[in-house]
């Protein structure tokens, strides 16, 4: 088991701790509904150290990427990130990423925790331009502020004005003391705020500034309830392997103005259709759908699964996404989850279940 440079920190607040993508890491301080509104409400702080980073440079560095990503990186421009996710050869997905554009030839890719090893070696296995690839992961921490206060309380932490750095954009700066950090106007919470990257080193003194500053320390499980309520994917329940990013809503991040590993497929998805998509539900009675619970129509047939959900904090039901058939997918459509003996009604929504 790995832990973050945090851990022993962690351990001294409370936290329980939990093996999580082969890390030690804190799954609640004070309770998951606390942390959940402090975030929605105020300020936030998560560590998110067990996170991957990868460098790629040189001048075919663009190239890997464009031939390995489904996102259009040749639109970043330096100071600016983009969502994106690597498909594999048979259509499905390898990982989800965040890309940040560095310097002219110089790119960071942050991909998922559980993935830093499968991501590397497919990186390296579709290298064929000679772009120039390094592993930061185990040398760098990433923060995440989140919270609608984010700005307001940090910004006495650094000279640039955090409010000018826009969504999706990134400067590198000083932050908490440190000189060069990486403060990025990303989060998967949907409530604002920053991503602070910096080295194992620097990540304490940070820490401790932005707790003094009234950032609230988050666990896991809070961080789960917040992207569960905007619908943003988790890698391993709501996308993998077998699932495109068109059946899964990613066909924004999907671009064919360019060829990459399995464009052809996903082109064919758009024009012809899928059988099945990802869908959004809120239950119309009581109850928690969770993670693996059967989708079945009012006969009890089973239809699909959910991948994710939960009892939202900020809305107080039941919400959750899963795969159904394309013809029930549609804003409105009727199904029901299967919790234990009950068949319980759910209606399809539209995305984010939380809006502010």
């Amino acid at each position: 088991m790995k832990n973050t440079a945090l851990t022993a920190t962690h351990e001294a607040l409370g936290a329980k701790m939990v093996p999580f993508a082969g890390y030690n890491m804190p799954v609640q301080y004070d309770g998951v509904t606390v942390e959940h509104e402090a975030v929605r409400n105020s300020v936030g702080v998560f560590d998110v150290s067990h996170m991957g980073e990868f460098l790629v440079e040189g001048p075919n560095a663009l190239a890997l990427i464009q031939k390995t990503c489904t996102n259009d990186a040749s639109k970043l421009t330096i100071g600016k990130a983009q969502y994106s996710c690597m498909p594999n050869d048979n259509g499905g997905i390898v990982d989800d990423l965040i890309i940040y554009r560095i310097k002219e030839e110089t790119y960071l890719l942050v991909v998922n925790a559980s993935n830093i090893e499968k991501d590397w070696n497919w990186l390296q296995s579709k290298n064929d331009v000679d772009a120039e690839m390094r592993d930061l992961s185990e040398n760098y921490s990433l923060l995440a502020i989140q919270g609608p206060q984010a700005v307001s309380a940090m910004q006495s932490l650094s000279s640039h004005d955090l409010s000018q750095i826009e969504f999706y954009n990134f400067i590198i700066g000083d932050f908490a003391g440190i000189e060069h950090v990486i403060i990025s106007a990303t989060g998967y919470t949907g409530s604002g705020g920053f991503e602070i990257y910096c080295k194992n080193s620097e990540v304490k003194q940070i820490w401790d500034a932005v707790t003094k500053a009234g950032a609230k320390p988050i666990g896991l499980a809070a961080r789960d309830t917040l992207r569960l309520e905007m619908g943003y994917c988790l890698y391993g329940n709501d996308i993998n392997d077998e699932t495109s990013p068109i059946e899964a809503g990613l066909g924004w991040i999907t671009k064919f103005t360019k060829d990459f590993t399995s464009s052809d497929v996903f082109k064919k998805q758009k024009e012809q259709g899928v059988d099945r998509k990802l869908v959004a539900f809120e239950l119309d009675e009581r109850g928690i759908p969770r993670h693996d619970y059967d989708i079945v129509d009012g006969n009890g047939k089973k239809i699909g699964v959910v991948t994710s959900g939960t009892m939202s904090p900020s809305l107080g039901k039941g919400i959750g996404l899963g795969y159904v058939p394309t013809v029930l997918s549609s804003i409105g459509s009727k199904i029901h989850i299967q919790i234990r003996k009950n068949a319980v009604p759910a209606t399809v929504i539209k995305l984010p279940f939380y809006k502010k």
